[in-house]
């Protein structure tokens, strides 16, 4: 079993992973860790715990948002499409692209009012 450190919001945790995907682990961490550095810049959050629940809800709606892109795209419904296992075409990586600025947008509107009340 392999194991990695990560580094998220500047603390440091131990991970197990199957071997030869400590790459993979370190480069996730990596992208969870600039949304969290993101929202918390925001002033969204008003603690750690409620940091890391922010986003985890945002990474999950990013998720979610990737997995519809193609479906949404072709105006289909929601949960009955996935993304294909040999990635995106052009179209679809553009449609994802404007979905995740929507995404950012939307918790910079959340970040917004939670610093307003």
């Amino acid at each position: 079993m392999g194991d990695v450190k990560i580094t998220l919001n500047g603390r440091l945790y131990d991970i197990g992973c199957d071997p030869g995907q400590e790459a993979r682990v370190m480069e996730l961490a990596a992208y969870i860790d600039q949304r969290l550095q993101q929202i918390a810049r925001s002033g969204a959050a008003y603690s750690d715990s409620h940091l890391f629940v922010l986003t985890s809800l945002v990474l999950a709606d990013e998720l979610f948002e990737a997995k519809n892109a193609p479906a949404l795209a072709r105006g289909q419904s929601l949960r009955t499409q996935s993304v294909p296992a040999d990635g995106l075409n052009k179209e679809e990586e553009q449609a994802l692209s404007r979905l995740l600025e929507q995404i950012t947008k939307r918790v910079d509107g959340l970040a917004a009012k939670l610093q307003a009340a």
